[in-house]
């Protein structure tokens, strides 16, 4: 014969078991999904600095989420390095969305962990503390006018 607790409920087993039936599918739901995914998404920004405009496409991860939820922007673009310019961002953005990557190239745009800032690559670089955020639709040649210039980012 078994014996059951007199504080285990009829409430408490059923919750039990329908736990145990329910929970290995809501780990499946979240199995496959790269927190660092490359994979691009429908949402698009625009950057506007001295009179020129460029869009990227921003991927799907956190991080690339985090930034679109702060647009509008209205901050500073300057020169950094001899391959890219830097936004210095109000506030630090997650960093679920990080990881390895390869294939760095020109048209990156990035978010640096350390200094959480904007990186947007016009020239070749390695992969160290970084996050792609997305990449540039049509090009990166405005970012070669050096200077430092007002920049609004903006949601497209």
């Amino acid at each position: 014969m078994t014996t059951v607790s007199p504080h285990l409920t009829r409430r408490a087993v059923l919750g039990g078991a329908l736990a145990a039936l329910i929970l290995p599918y809501a780990a499946n739901g979240q199995e496959g999904r790269d927190p660092a995914s490359q994979e691009p998404t429908n949402v698009r920004v625009r950057m506007t600095f001295k009179g020129l405009s460029m869009t990227a496409t921003l991927y799907d991860n956190p991080t690339a989420r985090d930034f679109a939820s702060m647009l509008p922007l209205d901050l500073a673009i300057e020169d950094f390095s001899n391959n890219e310019k830097i936004v210095h961002l109000p506030r630090k953005l997650t960093e679920e969305g990080s990881g390895p990557f390869g294939n760095e190239r020109p048209g990156d745009l990035c978010y640096f962990k350390p200094w959480g800032n904007l990186a947007l690559f016009y020239a070749d670089y390695r992969w160290e503390g970084l996050i792609r955020l997305g990449r540039f639709d049509d090009g990166f040649e405005t970012l070669l006018v050096r200077g430092e210039f007002p920049v609004r980012i903006e949601r497209i």
